[in-house]
């Protein structure tokens, strides 16, 4: 044996699950990645962060792919194809830092309760689609709208300019999208005011118990490995069809050319600005909760070649965020078309409200307000659902006892996510997610940090490269190793301090600090805390407990095959003298 095992460390030994299952077709984790790029919530929170930016703001984006994004890709795929397991049971390669795997469940967790309002709001819209009179329309708009209110609309933007057109001293006008009030409209208070009276809308609670139930189903039929990943492959394929074909419907809206024009030759100023900007959608390539990667290369097959699935990965996902940025870019200058330089259009979240008055002025407005709110819900529903599939198959991989109970946990699971969310049905909620969001930035790449100093430190640059050898099949470059070890954690770093940056600007009452303290920053707390319990539960010296709970434990991969040659090949090899210390320890 010339691995150290669990037994002579005093750790729970690692019992691999074999009935797991892996992809039908090796490009269902491809696709399974690409969803991951469909987690809108950048778009809703960031939006001018990155969009105003124009194609030159995103062209960093190839810079990022090369010195940390597809090289930290490569290294989350490492960890889950070589071990065969989720984001827990893979850090049995530095048992001290297995903290890090029940971080990224909660994280994950954390995340899924707020994430629902992506899909909650798009089903708003798809469900009044079927009216005979959109009620954000300009037509529908008078129905139900308090005119007493004094709240000017795009649907009399040009009677207000041609009151003041005689005018020579006239203050700019603020204009509100008749989308955005409709959906305000569920509350009687304002939303994301602290001193308004906490909220609750039915209407919105009726659709999160639906999108809840959506995703139970799901579950229900595709629970299987190879059945959930035909469903992603099928799910990501037809968003992104959906989006294509509104893309060049939105071509022939007003302003749209002007958008997709300006979008493509921007200021040459703005470069400099996408380069520090596009840190936050490079890291968008995780998904939502960190760890997704290394559960979801965990059903490759062991010889995969990751090297060039996650270049095709990030290039997919960046061709995924063109084309939302795009869109974005058509709606805002739609409203940039039907005003002036003294208005102003109030467009919230456009993507997901403002956008819906948009399309009620196309020809086939009902038609074509379903087809756009189907794409978003479904995006909402493949990010939504990748992560609880890659939360459940960790746990499962980690306790061996729940794997008799998969669906008693599952729906286990899901209905407690459900009555979690419900706190997003309220006006405070509703502004919550936001900050909650910000604070990913921060806590991914503290992670990722972490992940670095895991592998390629503490299990070390020449047993990480001798693995990965080994699972590939072909070499793995130095300079690879180098960029990972050195170059990488730099920009994680700038992305950590710009995180908390973040955060502390999002967090701007108590209950959201309250929130994100206990949702976000607090089980990070676990990591240390994990480590010091496999110390003390280990023997010996201080010394000796430290460099025994940072070995790696178990680490070899789960089918007897590959496990036998890669027991020979670590034997043959001189770069295992750490390994044979252990062995020697252990007998």
């Amino acid at each position: 044996m010339v691995y150290e095992t669990s037994y002579g460390t005093g750790l729970r030994p690692f019992s691999p699950d074999l009935n797991r299952g892996k992809w039908e077709k090796p490009t269902d984790y491809i696709f399974a990645c690409l969803g991951l790029a469909l987690k809108l919530d950048v778009f809703a929170a960031s939006y001018w962060y990155f969009f105003e930016l124009g194609i030159l703001g995103i062209l960093p984006y190839f810079v990022y792919m090369v010195i940390y994004l597809v090289p930290i890709l490569v290294v989350h795929s490492f960890m889950g194809q070589f071990s065969s397991s989720g984001f827990i049971s893979a850090f049995r390669v530095s048992p001290f830092f297995k903290g890090m795997g029940y971080v990224s469940a909660f994280l994950s967790i954390s995340m899924l309760v707020y994430y629902s309002i992506f899909a909650a709001v798009p089903l708003l819209f798809m469900v009044n689609s079927f009216r005979p009179t959109l009620p954000w329309s300009c037509e529908g708009f008078e129905s139900w709208h308090n005119v007493s209110s004094g709240q000017s609309t795009i649907c009399n933007i040009t009677k207000a300019f041609d009151e003041n057109e005689n005018e020579t001293d006239y203050y700019s006008s603020v204009f509100h999208v008749p989308s955005v009030l409709y959906f305000e409209n569920h509350f009687s208070n304002e939303i994301g005011y602290p001193e308004e009276e906490f909220e609750l809308s039915w209407h919105l609670l009726g659709l999160f118990v639906l999108v809840w139930a959506m995703i139970a189903f799901i579950f229900y039929k595709f629970s299987e490995t190879e059945k959930f990943g035909k469903f992603i492959r099928y799910m990501v394929i037809g968003t992104l069809a959906l989006l294509l074909v509104c893309f060049l419907r939105f071509l022939f809206l007003p302003g749209a050319l002007t958008g997709v024009n300006k979008y493509l030759t921007p200021e040459a100023e703005h470069l400099a600005m996408g380069s520090v900007s596009t840190f936050i959608i490079a890291l968008q390539a995780f998904g939502a909760g960190w760890g997704t990667v290394i559960a979801l290369s965990s059903f490759n097959g062991f010889k995969t070649n990751i090297m060039s699935f996650s270049w095709i990965i990030s290039f997919g996902q960046v061709f995924i965020f063109i084309l939302f940025g795009l869109v974005s870019f058509m709606l805002d200058h739609y409203f940039k078309e039907v005003s002036d330089a003294t208005n102003y259009v109030l467009h919230d979240w456009l993507l997901f409200l403002s956008g819906a008055s948009i399309i009620s002025t196309m020809g086939w407005a009902n038609l074509w307000t379903f087809i756009y709110y189907t794409m978003l819900l479904m995006a909402a529903l493949i990010v939504m659902t990748t992560q609880i599939f890659t939360v459940l198959q960790s746990i499962f991989d980690e306790f061996e006892k729940l794997r008799e109970r998969k669906q008693e946990v599952t729906f286990g699971l899901i209905g407690g996510l459900a009555l979690c969310s419900f706190m997003f049905c309220t006006n405070h909620g509703i502004s919550f997610f936001f900050a909650l969001g910000s604070d990913a930035l921060a806590t991914h790449s503290l992670l990722h940090l972490l992940l670095i100093l895991v592998v390629l430190w503490i299990y070390g640059r020449e047993r990480f490269q001798r693995d990965i050898e080994f699972m590939l099949g072909q070499p793995f470059a130095s300079w690879k190793v180098f960029i990972i070890r050195f170059i990488a954690p730099i920009i994680l770093l700038i992305c950590l301090l710009a995180g908390i940056g973040l955060s502390l600007v999002s967090h701007f009452s108590a209950v959201i600090i309250v929130i994100s303290l206990i949702l976000v920053w607090l089980p990070i707390l676990a990591i240390p805390g994990f480590g010091l319990y496999y110390l003390f539960q280990s023997t010996g010296t201080f010394s000796d407990r430290c460099r025994r709970t940072c070995r790696p434990t178990d680490w070899y991969p789960v089918e007897m095959e590959h496990r036998q040659q890669y027991e020979e090949a670590v034997g043959n090899t001189e770069m295992t003298h750490q390994l044979f210390e252990v062995t020697e320890e252990v007998n």
